[in-house]
């Protein structure tokens, strides 16, 4: 499993590592029950703080992702396909009203925002 940290932007460590891992859940490149690297040497891989790591790995299983067996370490959780569509069609509703939002103040329609959609589909 790779992660990457960009200490460049805005986001914290943490949620760079929960969107990755996330993402490689529900990819299906972590399958149900397979092990995660433990909180150490996760940190020390990616040369950052035990505690950052612990952070993202408890926000993880506060999330269902994760489960954590005491002394054998963090393994994979079944998938709630279901639960994890309706938490992001929450957060792309979110993303979609900050978009409304500074669209309206800066004059554009909806057919605008769809040409927009559209062309970033395309690339």
């Amino acid at each position: 499993m790779d992660i990457l940290i960009s200490n460049s932007g805005g986001q914290p460590i943490y949620e760079q590592i929960c969107t990755q891992i996330k993402k490689n859940i529900i990819a299906g490149e972590l399958k149900e029950g397979d092990a995660l690297p433990s909180i150490r040497s996760l940190a020390k891989d990616l040369r950052i703080s035990v505690i950052t790591t612990k952070r993202a790995y408890d926000e993880l299983e506060k999330e269902g992702f994760i489960y954590t067996i005491a002394s054998k370490g963090c393994f994979v959780a079944k998938k709630d396909m279901e639960f994890i569509r309706e938490e992001n069609l929450k957060k792309i509703e979110a993303h979609m009203r900050e978009i409304s939002e500074l669209a309206r103040s800066s004059g554009l329609t909806g057919k605008d925002l769809a040409k927009m959609f559209q062309f970033l589909e395309e690339e």
